[in-house]
């Protein structure tokens, strides 16, 4: 279980993390959630010690990180998947590590199988690609058989095969018991992997709830329409309380009605439907709602600009 209590980060006048509280609890995949410059790798590195808090505490099972002897016993982490001596190979990162926690090395070749990097297992980091840099990341973060496992952004760089790989283990962990933890901007994907969910903006934790509720809270879903009398089509919904935008293909997509009560006004009306499609509620639309007052960087809506 990792507590954190009363967390702050300050660097000069810029409080990067701002007294936070939360309990990331073992038995289920907890997804770390946050815009750019919200302070979620600040509070990851912390947990680890790696930066100072400037006020609050972390424990680990109960105890700091720092008080654990080996603590690749009791966390595996992953935060950056090239800080590794490029000149070493992938075998003899894992074998220093394994040493250096009194680890039986004999899970260094099971981690290197485990993570499908036998091939390359004799190879220099330096030649390794983004993809295998995640996967080595992985087999070092679960060498010393931990209860408590923290990832920050380890779907990047990954293949489909990978993601759903991880997506798997990660679920089968934490469903032995585990504590997971796990930070990724790719949306979809975590909510296919999270149990629960923490959202930190401008170094605030904004949500912390079960994934479910997450949804249901601040996603509402919509429904996609397509008809040959599309303007006769959307005032009927309007008028019923419905929200509607247009796609760029010419169908309507509603928010605010079912999809029964969508084909019910459409029939009504004598409107011949060629598509009514349900597109359930996405962590996107609720993350979006969540963090809209809390995002410090911002595209710009407008058309991009021309080429030169």
């Amino acid at each position: 279980m990792i507590e954190v209590e009363n967390l702050s980060k300050r660097y000069g006048k810029t409080r990067a993390v701002d007294h936070v509280t939360f309990d990331v609890r073992p038995g289920r995949v907890t997804g770390f959630l946050g815009p750019n410059g919200s302070g979620k790798s600040t509070t990851m590195r912390m947990i680890l010690h790696l930066d100072h808090p400037t006020t609050g505490a972390v424990r680990l099972n109960g105890q700091p990180y720092t008080s654990h002897p080996e603590p690749m016993r009791i966390i595996g982490s992953l935060l950056e998947a090239h800080a590794v001596e490029g000149a070493r190979t992938a075998e003899n990162h894992l074998r220093w590590l394994a040493h250096s926690n009194g680890i039986n090395p004999a899970r260094v070749r099971e981690m290197i199988d485990l993570v499908g990097l036998s091939d390359v297992a004799k190879n220099k980091v330096k030649t390794f690609s983004l993809g295998m840099h995640q996967r080595l990341g992985i087999a070092a973060a679960l060498l010393g058989s931990p209860r408590i496992l923290m990832f920050d952004e380890p779907l990047n760089g990954l293949d489909a095969e990978g993601i759903a790989w991880l997506r798997n283990t990660l679920r089968s962990l934490a469903s032995n018991g585990c504590t997971v933890f796990i930070s990724s901007h790719m949306l979809t994907e975590l909510a296919q992997t999270a149990d629960h969910l923490l959202v930190i903006g401008r170094g605030r934790i904004l949500a912390d709830a079960p994934t479910s509720k997450i949804l249901s809270d601040h996603a509402s879903g919509v429904v996609v329409v397509r008809s040959e009398r599309p303007t006769e089509l959307a005032d009927h919904l309007t008028r019923a309380g419905a929200r509607i935008s247009r796609t760029d293909t010419g169908a309507l997509t509603v928010t605010g009605l079912d999809g029964t009560t969508v084909g019910a006004i459409a029939s009504a009306a004598g409107i011949a439907l060629g598509e009514l499609t349900r597109r359930p509620a996405s962590l996107e639309e609720a993350f979006l709602a969540i963090t809209g007052d809390a995002t410090d960087y911002r595209s710009n809506p407008g058309r991009p600009g021309r080429p030169r």
